[in-house]
């Protein structure tokens, strides 16, 4: 069965809406603004989080949140997974109960623009973890990288927001986006596991910074290749290094570092091709954000 891809829809008028100001000059000017929403996840009975979210795909967010924080594994069985637009609840229902009392006991802040939490142990499950040594070809950074930044977004509406795309070699299987760069993770790896799409052949593309979190995530879903074209942390690298993953970051223009994995690394880019980095693009995007 071929899924069709899932691209933002920055014309949905739930997502920003209009606000009057004035520029540097004291003239009129509106500009679009990104909507920002609590939305509180239950599993079962139990309340698990609220979070800030720009509201869409809140059942890809909740389930995938829930797996990737180790509240959910991908033998328990989903029954259910019912959201309430007007008490902005989503509740994720399985077959069998589930004890997260160990999870909740135990809360760490990111570094997440919208302030995440990583419940429980924030390494609990990369132990052993082995991620497949699937090759990548360099050619694909730069075609995805290109149609990443130049597919219509709400980044490129309003700013203040991240993006996150799950790939396949050249194609963009689905592009998420909200305004912490886990959210989007998180809505990813709901969508996958709702569609069984399986991992080891995919990369994973942000345009946020390349933290512990991004890093533990990915991996967790099993995807061994990480690609943004924003900066690392020091953490983020040494749990890449220390599972395998490829993590590539600084990704513009002809230029990208890889500071782990550079075993799945095929060089196979003529950079000579490859146009410089777009600089009239990312003063506009600096000045949205």
């Amino acid at each position: 069965m071929t899924i069709a891809p899932l691209l933002p829809t920055p014309a949905d008028p739930r997502l920003s809406r209009t606000v009057e100001g004035v520029d540097e000059h004291g003239q009129a000017k509106s500009i679009s603004v990104i909507e920002e929403r609590p939305l509180t996840i239950y599993l079962n009975r139990q309340e698990i989080v609220t979070a800030m979210t720009i509201g869409d795909y809140p059942e890809y967010l909740a389930l995938g949140f829930l797996l990737n924080q180790g509240m959910l594994s991908e033998a328990d069985q989903i029954t259910g997974i019912d959201f309430d637009e007007e008490l902005e609840v989503v509740v994720v229902r399985t077959a069998s109960a589930t004890n997260v009392e160990d999870k909740l006991e135990k809360k760490t802040r990111t570094s997440g623009c919208a302030v995440g939490t990583v419940f429980g142990d924030m390494m609990a499950g990369l132990e052993g973890l082995s991620l497949p040594d699937t090759p990548v070809h360099t050619s694909t950074f730069y075609d995805l990288s290109y149609q990443i930044n130049h597919t219509p977004s709400l980044y490129m509406e309003t700013g203040a927001i991240h993006g996150t795309a799950l790939c396949h070699g050249l194609d963009v299987l689905a592009y998420m986006e909200d305004v912490g760069r886990h959210n989007a993770v998180d809505k990813i790896a709901g969508w996958m596991h709702l569609n069984d799409i399986q991992a080891a052949d995919k990369v994973l593309y942000t345009t946020g910074r390349l933290t512990s979190e991004m890093v533990i995530k990915t991996a967790l879903m099993g995807i061994p290749t990480l690609i943004s074209r924003s900066g690392f942390t020091a953490w983020g690298v040494d749990i890449a290094q220390q599972v395998g993953l490829t993590l590539i970051g600084r990704m513009r223009g002809k230029k990208f570092t890889c500071l782990s994995g550079q075993h799945r690394l095929v060089f196979d880019q003529d950079l000579s091709q490859v146009p410089d980095d777009d600089k009239k693009m990312r003063r506009k995007g600096a000045q949205r954000d």
